[in-house]
């Protein structure tokens, strides 16, 4: 038998992708206000609809269906039945204090959201610091709040490297930590590798807790070595390994001729992260980190009309100019043949 809190959830979900799609945050809120009244629980609709929902306005904007501005529109309208829900449990906390933020340059702030708001509804003091918490400021709070344990999410794998020295920051503060978020893998690999406990999603994030007691360290699997020189001298040549690509583009698209400054910047900026991205791959020495990450970015550019030619020659630029760092350099073509089945269609 299904639960009656399922049933709810469940038909209310086209309802919502309705609101969402129309920017109708009343009738949304009034959904949520629903659901309460007959007796699903607050966590329920974070997680079965409002977490889903958002999941699913991400692929409409990934698949070009949704522009940037209905995204953001949908988002704070899920922001807002956040709030409303939260604010009707209103639990009491009994538990001590849980920090919650993004890592710095992290700006995917839903996911934590919903974390910090499901350990409240647990019993958890919680602050959520919100996104792109630059790591110094992160650790004044620590300092000075005392909590029992920190968990810091990470949505793109680029930023592991920063991800890795705020853990490690925290560590050395004696502050337990919990990561979460796909920069960490699907699998949490990335997370193991640095030594940190994970939690795929938050109703796991809030029995880690609840089972720990926010004494996180016997969940750490073992550690691995992090970085090393090819990391570094890569970092240090990222501008390079850019103007050499955007120079090879000016040389064979004679389109960019008419580029406005701001169509460059833009270029600039997708140069930029492939370049992370394949920094952040060496730094846990997994190819899969840049090929997912070629494979994302050629499924965003095809449902844009955009040919993968022009991203398998920039790869093919980037490995004429690393030839000399192993790594970095069997990482590009790994890529560029993850690209041949976006070719063939």
């Amino acid at each position: 038998m299904v639960a009656p809190s399922a049933v709810e959830v469940g038909g209310a979900y086209p309802a919502l992708l309705a609101c969402l799609a129309a920017a109708d945050e009343v009738a949304a809120l009034a959904l949520a206000d629903e659901l309460l009244e007959a007796g699903v629980p607050a966590e329920s609709v974070l997680l079965d609809l409002i977490a889903p929902a958002q999941v699913q306005v991400g692929r409409w904007w990934q698949r070009n269906e949704w522009s940037v501005a209905q995204e953001h529109a949908a988002t704070h309208i899920s922001e807002l039945m956040v709030a409303a829900v939260t604010t009707r449990a209103a639990p009491r906390p009994h538990r001590g204090r849980v920090i919650v933020a993004c890592m710095d340059g992290e700006w995917h702030a839903m996911p934590p959201r919903l974390v910090a708001e499901v350990l409240r509804l647990r019993g958890w003091q919680v602050t959520f610091l919100g996104a792109s918490v630059p790591a110094v400021h992160l650790m004044t709070y620590l300092h000075r709040h005392d909590p029992v344990a920190v968990a810091l999410a990470c949505a793109l794998p680029m930023r592991l490297p920063q991800a890795h020295r705020t853990v490690q920051a925290c560590q050395r503060a004696d502050v337990p930590v919990l990561v979460g978020g796909r920069g960490f893998g699907p699998d949490g690999r990335w997370a193991r590798a640095m030594g940190v406990a994970w939690a795929p999603d938050a109703r796991t994030a809030a029995d880690l807790l609840a089972d720990t007691g926010g004494d996180l360290a016997r969940t750490v699997g073992a550690t691995s070595r992090l970085g090393g020189e090819e990391y570094a001298a890569l970092v240090s040549r990222r501008a390079e390994i850019i103007d050499v690509a955007l120079d090879d583009l000016r040389h064979r698209e004679p389109s960019t001729a008419g580029y406005t400054t701001g169509q460059w910047d833009a270029t600039v900026v997708d140069l930029g992260h492939l370049v992370d991205f394949l920094s952040a791959a060496v730094y846990v020495d997994d190819s899969t980190l840049f090929v997912e990450a070629v494979d994302w970015t050629a499924e965003v550019l095809g449902s844009r009309g955009v040919p993968v030619t022009g991203m398998r020659r920039t790869l093919s630029v980037f490995a004429g100019t690393l030839r000399d760092f192993p790594r970095a350099y069997q990482f590009l073509l790994d890529g560029r043949r993850a690209l041949d089945p976006c070719d063939r269609r």
